[in-house]
């Protein structure tokens, strides 16, 4: 067995990398953000500055335009938009970062969605002369629904407004006043100049007033602890492995990637949804048995009792064990051009299990402008926001995503071509949840 201690995994650094998303209204200058944080910070390899160079020539300008950096398709470029999400790796000597540059225009709101989903930290940029605008609450309330836990206010262009230090504050105070009633927990905000590089890298000498980081100073050192001990323990079975070879006639494991906590040898386990108990008797790690593993990690789970258990299964500790239900209640961002309807029917895919559904009701949309709720909707339309209630065929293992947003978070599809329908948080939203109407049970699909 494998020597690993607890002190061991205490000691694994959980901020060694950052994921974060920028998000911003149209020519706010999110792509151009990125571009200088990745020029500045010497992470554009030299044939892609040389690229960037050529097609900015190309289109008469005299220097580089690094918003191309991150504007990949041509259509962007065309229109010098952001349509797609850019993921885009980079790493300085303190901090890895997977960055996502997500699209400013109202129809392409369900893209920082996805950007979003997996960050620890978001960036909302502001046009110093434009302030908060209704596309600003909008990211600042996607931000809060999923949960993320630093937002950075970066108020550009500062250099259009000659560095004025009052124009800053009164962004930052009314851009923070709202962030804050949506229970966003903490926010930074930090006056730019993406074009100029004025604190985006360095910090400006032409803002003496401003004492804070600068953005990579910010993303380098912003505490990202995930205690690994502390939250619910999670392991969805991907794959059973049983070999029934002269080496190994009866193994039979479990493999999976961790998706939350901790497991110990010795310790016992729930099987959800069966509900089925027995002690983990080894853990395989990369070929080896070790005696403790923890999220990220694949693995592989060997169990004392021979369990019925196949794809879809959540193994949890028997102690810290989720409730099982048919009935699932959850604030859904709608992803798909195909409105999402009352009665319909869908797929609904947690961690690894997917599962028939009916939408029972869907009691409410959000309006993220001012944060009111539409009651009794009917559907929903790409981009909407809203409360809905499923109805599943099985039982299914959810937790809060408040508490996970692994385990708390799942996908509707419609089944007929696979296509991706909405992406649900179970579990209270910041929204006021509004009253929900009996709407009758459809034939087919009645769970």
């Amino acid at each position: 067995m494998s020597t690993t201690t607890t002190d061991q995994l205490a000691g694994i650094s959980a901020t060694t990398l950052l994921r974060f998303a920028t998000a911003g209204s149209v020519d706010d200058g999110k792509s151009t953000l990125v571009g200088r944080l990745l020029h500045d910070s010497k992470s554009v390899l030299t044939d892609q500055l040389e690229a960037v160079e050529h097609a900015s020539r190309s289109r008469g300008q005299e220097a580089p335009d690094l918003a191309l950096l991150t504007d990949g398709l041509r259509a962007e470029r065309e229109q010098g938009i952001t349509i797609d999400v850019a993921y885009r790796y980079f790493a300085t000597a303190r901090r890895r970062f997977i960055l996502a540059d997500t699209p400013g225009h109202v129809q392409y709101t369900r893209n920082m969605v996805t950007g979003a989903s997996t960050a620890e930290l978001a960036v909302v940029l502001v046009d110093a002369r434009n302030g908060v605008v209704e596309q600003t609450r909008r990211h600042a309330a996607v931000a809060a629904l999923l949960r993320v836990p630093h937002v950075v206010l970066a108020v550009n262009k500062m250099d259009l407004v000659d560095y004025a230090e009052p124009v800053f504050a009164a962004i930052a105070e009314e851009f923070t006043a709202y962030a804050a009633s949506l229970g966003v927990p903490e926010i930074t905000a930090i006056p730019i100049s993406a074009l100029a590089g004025d604190n985006v890298v360095e910090p400006s000498a032409n803002m003496d007033w401003y004492g804070g980081p600068t953005v990579l100073e910010h993303l380098e050192t912003v505490p990202v602890s995930h205690d690994l001990t502390g939250c619910h323990a999670r392991l969805p079975v991907q794959y059973v492995i049983r070999p029934q070879t002269a080496e190994h006639p009866d193994y039979r494991g479990y493999a999976g990637q961790i998706a939350a906590g901790t497991f110990r040898v010795g310790e016992q386990v729930t099987v959800l949804p069966a509900g089925r108990t027995s002690k983990i008797a080894g853990i395989d790690l990369l070929g080896e048995s070790v005696d403790i593993a923890w999220t990220p990690q694949s693995v592989t789970l060997l169990l004392e009792d021979d369990i019925d258990i196949s794809r879809g299964d959540l193994i949890v500790p028997s102690g810290d064990a989720p409730a099982t239900t048919q009935d699932v209640e959850a604030t859904v961002c709608h992803v798909a051009d195909q409105p999402l309807t009352v009665g319909q029917r869908v797929l609904l895919k947690h961690t690894t299990r997917t599962v028939k559904a009916i939408v029972k009701e869907i009691p409410s949309r959000l309006t993220l402008d001012d944060l009111s709720q539409h009651p009794n909707p009917g559907h929903l339309v790409a981009n909407d926001i809203g409360l809905v209630k499923v109805r599943t065929a099985e039982p299914l293992a959810l937790d809060s995503y408040a508490d996970s947003r692994r385990t708390g978070s799942f996908l509707l599809i419609d089944p007929a071509d696979g296509t991706t329908l909405a992406a649900g948080m179970a579990g209270d939203s910041f929204a006021t949840t509004a009253e929900a109407v009996h709407v009758a049970d459809d034939e087919g699909w009645d769970f």
